[in-house]
């Protein structure tokens, strides 16, 4: 009944928890989580910042989890997994773009677009399809930017070469900044 239970040294072999290392990084979770985690290296590597300290993190649902889902699937293929947040990038610019193009004829173009790689992927989604792109810090990424480059794009040409270096670009961040936590019971 003396016994003391020490909760302040939780050291843990980081290698014990990682999943793939490139070209996102992929750990098992140390504490209960139903979604995929997003969390910054540089909170990450920290342990937590104390025994009572969180850090900042998104939790990945809704059309985020189809994403993270999707991404992880060719964790091991990074082109694979370039040509997923290309998708992801096509769709958000279907549910939460406006541009001119997209009122007109050319919007065939997408869906065909779209349904051709998912096909191609064998991506399912499902649930709600609200945001698909991973959350980025403003610091990182200039997301305003890249929406306005959406909107002005006068033609489906320059809007799919938009989409595509605007997803490269966050895939990039994505890869240096952040690690991603697969859901799991902990240790």
């Amino acid at each position: 009944m003396g016994e003391i239970i020490d909760l302040h040294d939780k050291t843990h072999n980081l290698s014990e928890t990682l999943i793939c290392s490139g070209p996102w990084e992929f750990r098992k979770a140390e504490w209960e989580t139903a979604y995929f985690v997003q969390m910054l290296k540089s909170q990450s590597a920290d342990r937590w910042g104390g025994p009572y300290q969180a850090p900042n993190f998104f939790s990945l649902k809704g059309g985020r989890a189809s994403t993270i889902r999707a991404v992880f699937s060719y964790r091991e293929d990074e082109v694979r997994m370039r040509d997923v947040y290309y998708l992801m990038g096509l769709i958000d610019c279907m549910i939460n773009q406006v541009n001119p193009v997209l009122r007109t004829d050319l919007l065939r173009a997408m869906y065909k677009k779209v349904f051709g790689m998912k096909k191609e992927l064998d991506i399912h989604w499902y649930g709600p399809l609200d945001q698909v792109l991973l959350p980025i810090d403003p610091r990182f990424y200039n997301e305003l930017d890249y929406r306005s480059k959406l909107s002005r794009a006068s033609s489906m040409k320059e809007l799919f070469e938009a989409i595509r270096k605007g997803t490269d670009e966050m895939f990039d961040m994505l890869s240096l900044e952040y690690v991603f936590y697969f859901p799991g019971g902990g240790r």
